[in-house]
């Protein structure tokens, strides 16, 4: 019950994008279109899970053990980045169509700040390993779930005729902010 309760909370309640503001730059720029949005929710979802488990292992087994904390931020900086590389040069030979979807976004999650954001997270909630992933992994579904709903609206929106001074990122600022809003109804859920 525990694992539903972290699930559920990190997806709806705590929303990474929409109630801990991390991650806003892909989820701003890949929102597009819903194809984009969701190849981004399915890299972001891979590589912030991923990262999870690596810079655990790494705080765990190498840097709390040898006193080098300090180094913290930049070894797991430096772990999201060559996830980051291999997941591009994946989906380079897997996925062609994705690849040049993603196009410039897929370097932004090396800068994603939500990635590293979760690495830093599940070790000041002092997480074991599996808590970690559960964490990560449903925290990855949350940044999707919000990037995939807010691609939705984009969508519906561009089909509207919105005044020419809301048009563009005005408008989509006045939609995160609603969508941000009605997520926060899920608080009384956990």
């Amino acid at each position: 019950m525990y694992y539903i309760m972290m699930f559920i909370a990190a997806v709806f309640v705590n929303n990474i994008v929409l109630a801990q503001f991390l991650g806003i730059c892909p989820f701003f720029g890949v929102s597009k279109k819903i194809d984009t949005a969701i190849g981004m929710g399915a890299a972001v979802t891979f590589v912030l899970t991923l990262a999870t488990i690596v810079t655990y292992l790494i705080q765990v087994y190498v840097l709390s053990p040898f006193g080098l904390g300090f180094l913290q931020t930049l070894t797991f900086i430096l772990v999201i980045a060559a996830l980051v590389q291999m997941v591009e040069i994946i989906l380079k030979k897997t996925s062609p169509a994705l690849y040049q979807a993603l196009g410039v976004f897929l370097p932004l999650i090396t800068t994603n700040c939500a990635i590293l954001g979760v690495a830093i997270l599940v070790i000041q909630k002092d997480y074991n390993l599996i808590e970690s992933v559960v964490f990560a992994f449903s925290t990855a579904i949350g940044f999707s779930l919000a990037l995939i709903l807010f691609a939705g609206i984009r969508e519906q929106l561009s089909l509207n005729n919105i005044p020419k001074g809301l048009q563009g990122f005005p408008i989509a600022l006045i939609t995160a902010g609603l969508l941000a809003m009605a997520f926060m109804g899920f608080a009384g859920i956990v």
